[in-house]
């Protein structure tokens, strides 16, 4: 345990909980004004905000530093590809996919956005390309920020799992201090609160299928029970380890899904949905920039109202699951070169989600046009809780395949209670890649009971609160793991760059000394042959080329007179 972040993070999620709990009604009224604060001075922000990570992601995996590996240069991946795209779409948006795939497009038809208008066609793929935009590349790309930066400082430089570690190449040491403690404290609350969205999320939709099926009575107290229960078994799974409980609850989460979405699309409107599917995809490449940036300016307070409840939701949940997310997946991707980890983070969940959405909304809006009609209520009311499985409940096999969401939602619930407790547990404990399972165990309880605060101060409206708020300061923290992270690629870029050019510097060298080399010896051979230069004059002494240079012999007086005496001509002294 690290107590500089434990005990504030603790201490700060148990006094929400008792506030919630203890002062339900003044609880509610204050989420409510700070969400109209928040959403009336920062909706723009968190819009332009979102937009400037798609183009980071975009740049990351496309750039120069795309082959550079996250790990050591000759490491090869942790995981096989297969379980990594698993562990990645279950733990990334799960429970939400299961309990928006119908709902969201089928309550875009029903109740447009501001300014949208046409027939039920027009509207219908307005909805769906509205959907792609809340799930696809732009949450994938908050993810890839937050995860290419702890990636980087975790398997590149060695660090701690600790998201502060992620801003050393911005901050220097003072990630060390005081500074790096308040970023992993919000790190912590941002991970918490959203897996406590989620987890209110999935027992809203479970208690509306044991209603479906009349197993029991969808209330307040039958979610708290669900809490409780599920939270529970997802203990013996974080007791379990990342390489045991994890990987099989997501290979799991991936087959469920599968065969749920392959039977729906089998037995229901095929050929329509994998129309859908082609068409959707097409509407929204050719406006996902004029739907990035819409913020129903113009639309006034309804426009105001319908972005705090859907668009800026979306994005302040994202934001706020990305210290959960973003560990997890750099966790995953020791190995991965840049660009394999951003096109994969990117790219396939993004595909698999528009497909997913393709074949329960689709059918739903199919069902809505062509059909019974009978998903929409008075006033344009779509129960988001129940939507699905009034869809699974008329096709054939109803009863299984409800039963099989359920089940699905249920274990969805518990990868995310696990995966969330063991990066938080990381967070809490230092950095330590192995968390105490006692600490892992403190976490999913706690998440536990935030979800049952939120439910019990006003349900869905109080979940999707909490998110937009949490998100906006690790917003800020955000943008400096997306500074820091250009910041030490460009430095890693040009020690590459000057270690390249002193390895091309040597080599030339070493290449023009031995062609050097060659050509003085081919010369030798063709002047003197192989044996060399016949009856070589051997060389004067010094003394004497030293004479020669000048013209004449160079005799001093005594050392340089010859033996016999004085030269002749010369009288004897």
């Amino acid at each position: 345990m690290y107590p500089r972040v434990f005990y504030p993070a603790a201490g700060l999620i148990l006094l929400f909980v008792l506030l919630a709990m203890v002062f339900t009604d003044g609880t509610t009224a204050v989420l409510s004004t700070l969400q109209a604060d928040v959403i009336g001075a920062f909706g723009w922000y968190y819009v332009l905000l979102v937009a400037a990570f798609v183009i980071f992601a975009l740049w990351m995996g496309l750039s120069r530093f795309g082959d550079i590996v996250l790990g050591k240069d000759d490491e090869t991946p942790l995981f096989r590809l297969p379980v990594w795209f698993a562990m990645l779409f279950a733990t990334g948006m799960g429970i939400g996919l299961v309990y928006w795939g119908a709902a969201e497009p089928l309550t875009h038809f029903a109740s447009p956005k501001p300014g949208v208008t046409g027939d039920p066609a027009a509207l219908a793929q307005a909805a769906m390309g509205q959907s792609y935009l809340h799930w696809g590349v732009h949450a994938w790309a908050i993810y890839v920020v937050a995860g290419l930066a702890l990636a980087y400082a975790i398997h590149r430089k060695g660090r701690p799992v600790s998201i502060r570690w992620a801003l050393e190449p911005l901050l220097g040491d003072r990630v060390k201090g005081r500074l790096g403690d308040v970023v992993d404290v919000v790190a912590v609350l941002g991970t918490v609160f959203g897996v406590a969205t989620s987890l209110g999320f999935g027992v809203l939709q479970i208690g509306a299928g044991l209603g479906f099926l009349n197993v029991a009575e969808p209330s307040l107290a039958l979610e708290i029970g669900l809490i409780v229960g599920i939270t529970a078994v997802a203990t013996f799974s974080v007791a379990s380890g990342l390489g045991r409980g994890m990987k099989w609850l997501s290979n799991g989460n991936m087959i469920l899904a599968g065969v749920l979405a392959l039977t729906v699309l089998v037995v229901g409107p095929t050929l329509f949905l994998l129309r859908d599917y082609v068409q959707s995809m097409g509407y929204y490449l050719q406006n996902v920039i004029r739907l990035t940036f819409d913020t129903t300016a113009f639309q006034g307070d309804a426009g105001l109202e319908w972005q705090s409840a859907w668009t800026i939701f979306y994005w302040g949940w994202w934001i706020s699951w990305a210290p959960f997310v973003g560990v997890f997946i750099a966790r995953i991707s020791r190995g991965r070169t840049i660009r394999e980890f951003v096109m994969g983070t990117l790219l396939v969940p993004t595909l698999v989600t528009f497909l997913w959405f393709s074949v329960f909304g689709g059918s739903a809006l199919y069902r809505q046009i062509f059909g019974a009609g009978d998903l929409i209520g008075p006033g344009g009311t779509v129960d988001t809780d129940t939507v699905l499985f009034q869809l699974l409940g008329d096709l054939p096999g109803g009863q299984i395949l409800t039963v099989l969401a359920i089940v699905l939602i249920g274990i969805f619930f518990v990868t995310s209670a696990d995966s969330g407790s063991f990066v938080v547990g990381m967070l809490t404990s230092g950095g330590d890649p192995h968390p105490a399972v006692w600490n892992r165990i403190l976490w999913a309880v706690l998440s536990g009971l935030l979800a049952i605060a939120l439910l019990i101060s006003g349900g869905l409206t109080a979940l999707q609160t909490a998110a937009i708020l949490i998100a906006l300061p690790f917003s800020v923290v955000m943008i400096g793991m997306a500074l820091s992270t250009v910041i030490a690629l460009r430095e890693e870029h040009s020690a590459i760059l000057r270690a390249e050019r002193a390895q091309a510097r040597l080599a030339l060298t070493q290449h023009v000394t031995r062609r050097v080399t060659e050509t003085i010896s081919e010369q030798w051979d063709e002047l003197y042959g192989s044996d060399g230069p016949k009856n070589p004059r051997p060389p004067k002494p010094p003394a004497e080329r030293r004479g020669a240079l000048l013209g004449r012999p160079r005799r001093r007086q005594g050392r340089d007179a010859p033996p016999d005496g004085p030269p002749t001509g010369t009288p004897p002294v």
